[in-house]
């Protein structure tokens, strides 16, 4: 389903194929900036470049924007279905920049309050993780509003991640044994770090932390969006092409000319774009693709899967948009309209078994869960093998900055240094942080 190979190109906001006229914005007498990738780190970058009047011109290889955050029709379900379940918390201060600055928030629904509903496939019990605005974490005091079987100071131990070293990993920090790591701190570190917590980073998880949960429940109430191409890509989109920005698809990057200390040309294999003096370049391709295009670039060259399944059936009645799984295969259970679907996290376990068995596997437990009738429906399995580094403290320390040895070169994505895992809200800060540093040139 993913057509990044193809050089069909289409219109998405941008030029047709072929090599972009100076976009309109460069009458402000700003130096142009080339942003090669047109995934949410690129996007981000673009537009924070256009709203402080910097021309620019957007390069994509394949023939759509978003990467691994974009929505697609899907004929089997015969719906538009996301490529992944991605979830914000409200914390996430960088991704709602973004989307007020494009137009996209009202396509990102949160609830009233920071509950996170769960179920136990093991001993069937249901429980509603509930926590209260404020730092002061009172919800700990409350039976119904923690973990079922553990008690307040059970929780303090996770504060020591906040303040972990960068060679730690999770389990060096927590215990991963017990209640509370069985029924949370397991299930939340596998979300948010798509990687085991036995060799995850506890430094990356202690931003999280304290990006979210110490701030209370005003940072972190979950939101998920109506569709990814709708609130983050496709206004994004309209935003450049409103203001004379070019996005070009169907454009893959070949080569990087460099000479006195600056990348002097861009080769997409028909013919090279020169970078005049002044402009700059930000480069927001994916890690595996960026050390073939930079000399000595450092990347993390070790990934890890998410697997995503889709069952096109209508949830039971008052079912919650989102509800955290233990016990089982599934992890978090996902509730739209007329769909079901799944998010699997550090899944390298499941992606070499045969999608029908996944299906079959996966659908009895959404039926313990929901009570809906055995009976299959129609359903999608998307296999995301390359979906993130493996946020390993080895994996973290050789994420490169965004800065490059070449003076007009910068880099942007999830893998570059953003002190967070790979995440949307890593993605966007990427490309803000790119973005500002092009303007210093």
């Amino acid at each position: 389903m993913d057509q990044a190979d193809s050089t069909q190109t289409r219109d998405e906001g941008g030029t047709a194929q072929g090599l972009p006229e100076a976009p309109a914005a460069a009458s402000s007498g700003a130096p142009l900036t080339h942003v090669i990738g047109a995934g949410l780190a690129g996007l981000s970058a673009a537009v924070r470049l256009a709203e402080r009047g910097h021309p620019v011109a957007v390069y994509e290889a394949s023939i759509h924007a978003g990467g691994r955050c974009r929505s697609y029709y899907d004929a089997t379900l015969d719906q538009v279905i996301d490529n992944g379940n991605h979830l914000l918390l409200s914390g996430n201060d960088c991704a709602f920049r973004y989307l007020a600055l494009i137009g996209g928030a009202a396509k990102m629904h949160a609830p009233a309050k920071a509950e996170f509903p769960f179920a136990d496939l093991i001993t069937g019990e249901r429980w509603t993780l509930s926590i209260n605005d404020g730092r002061l974490p009172l919800w700990l005091f409350d039976a119904k509003r923690r973990v079922p079987g553990t008690k307040p100071l059970d929780y303090l131990g996770a504060a020591r991640l906040m303040w972990a070293g960068a060679d730690k990993t999770v389990t060096d920090v927590i215990a991963p044994k017990g209640t509370l790591y069985e029924r949370l701190w397991l299930p939340l570190m596998i979300a948010a770090l798509n990687t085991d917590p036995a060799e995850a980073s506890a430094k990356l998880a202690g931003t999280i932390m304290r990006e979210t949960l110490a701030k209370g429940g005003e940072a972190c109430r979950p939101l998920v969006a109506e569709g990814l191409s709708a609130a983050f890509i496709d206004p994004a989109l309209d935003y450049l092409r409103a203001r004379g920005h070019s996005v070009t698809f169907g454009r893959r990057l070949k080569r990087i000319a460099f000479a006195d200390g600056r990348v002097t040309g861009l080769d997409f294999g028909d013919g090279e774009i020169p970078v005049a003096d002044g402009e700059t370049v930000i480069l927001a391709v994916p890690q595996w693709i960026a050390p073939t295009l930079v000399p000595g670039l450092s990347a993390p060259t070790e990934v890890r899967s998410i697997l995503n399944a889709h069952f096109r059936i209508a949830p039971p009645d008052g079912f919650p948009p989102l509800m955290g799984v233990v016990g089982g295969t599934i992890e978090w259970l996902f509730a739209f309209e007329n769909r079901l679907s799944i998010t699997i996290s550090g899944a390298d376990r499941l992606v070499d078994r045969p999608r029908e068995t996944l299906a079959a596997d996966l659908w009895r437990e959404v039926v313990t869960i929901t009570g809906l009738p055995a009976e299959l429906p129609p359903w999608q399995i998307v296999k995301e093998k390359r979906a993130t580094f493996a946020a390993t403290p080895a994996q973290d320390a050789v994420r490169p900055d965004a800065t490059t040895q070449w003076r007009n070169l910068f880099l942007a994505g999830d893998w570059t240094q953003t002190g967070l895992p790979a995440t949307i809200e890593g993605a966007i800060r990427s490309g803000e942080r790119a973005a500002l540093l092009t303007m210093r040139v």
